[in-house]
């Protein structure tokens, strides 16, 4: 049912670990540069023998890692998806985002991309097809992709694992209210940034990731999330949420309540603002570089 709401400006919600970004410099872990974790063997070789795919890497990101993993020249790995093979659901149009399971692989000494690429869609399979997850999707009236697909943003919003059910509700409240999703990831993902920083310009972005100016669902997964946010997908925690934010590390609140988020934010904007300005006022002080 469509509402009536707030301009989309002004019910903006804010995304995950902004403020800890602000306060320290440091990188979301959902949208980090991704580094393969290569484990060597035991034997001294230097030859990597474990590719490690963490959660909420981007297919672009796992591309990367696929290549240097094996020692290939970058861009090798996303030119082999042509003769790949892969076994993706109609839906994704051959394009893999979501279906590179987030796992521990092995690296075979004459491992090639398009089998690595095909073992983690496989693993992927195995994990999304099983009747949990078909049931899980059916029971919130969509399909198993259009569930990858929420999963992937709760991958790269949600804060903690405990609040990975709390923005998957979210996410289906204003999806049934006919509210945009406004979600700051999703045009992260469309601008093609792997830091967080969305600005007021970047949300008329004219793309089909930006759930500003788009209604629904992005048409594919943004990221590829692990088992902890697809079950939060199918199983959302109860609640009448619309909003959420974090205010501080550890700290996010929702709610449905309009002038409640703003009064949220205000606190999040004063607490950026005063860590701004001690941030310059180290920078000054004498001695400091």
């Amino acid at each position: 049912m469509q509402t009536n709401t707030p301009s989309r400006n002004s019910i903006r919600l804010t995304r995950r670990g902004r403020l800890a970004l602000a306060a320290t410099g440091a990188v979301v872990a959902g949208t980090a540069v991704a580094v393969p974790l290569l484990v060597l063997s035991d034997d001294g070789d230097s030859r990597p023998t474990t590719l490690v795919v963490p959660e909420g890497r981007r297919a672009n990101q796992v591309y990367a890692a696929v290549d240097k993993a094996l020692g290939l020249p970058a861009g090798s790995t996303k030119k082999s998806l042509a003769k790949a093979d892969l076994k993706l659901p109609g839906d994704a149009d051959g394009n893999p985002e979501g279906y590179l399971f987030p796992a521990t692989y092995p690296l075979k000494e004459k491992a090639t991309p398009e089998q690595l690429l095909a073992l983690m869609v496989e693993t992927a399979n195995k994990k999304f097809n099983g009747a949990p997850v078909a049931a899980g999707a059916q029971r919130n009236a969509m399909n198993v992709y259009q569930a990858v697909t929420i999963a992937s943003i709760v991958q790269a919003e949600a804060s903690s694992r405990a609040d990975m059910g709390k923005v998957a509700r979210v996410i289906f409240n204003r999806l049934e209210r006919g509210m945009p999703l406004q979600m700051d990831s999703t045009v992260d993902y469309a601008l093609g940034r792997s830091t967080p920083g969305v600005r007021e310009r970047d949300i008329e972005a004219d793309s089909p990731y930006n759930s500003y100016a788009r209604m629904g669902l992005p048409p594919t997964p943004i990221d590829n999330p692990g088992e902890e946010a697809m079950r939060a997908a199918i199983n959302p925690t109860p609640g009448d949420w619309l909003y959420f934010i974090t205010v501080k590390p550890g700290d996010t609140r929702f709610t449905a309540d309009y002038n409640e988020h703003q009064s949220d934010l205000a606190e999040f904007n004063s607490r950026q603002q005063k860590q701004e300005q001690e941030r310059k006022e180290k920078q000054a002080e004498p001695g400091e570089k």
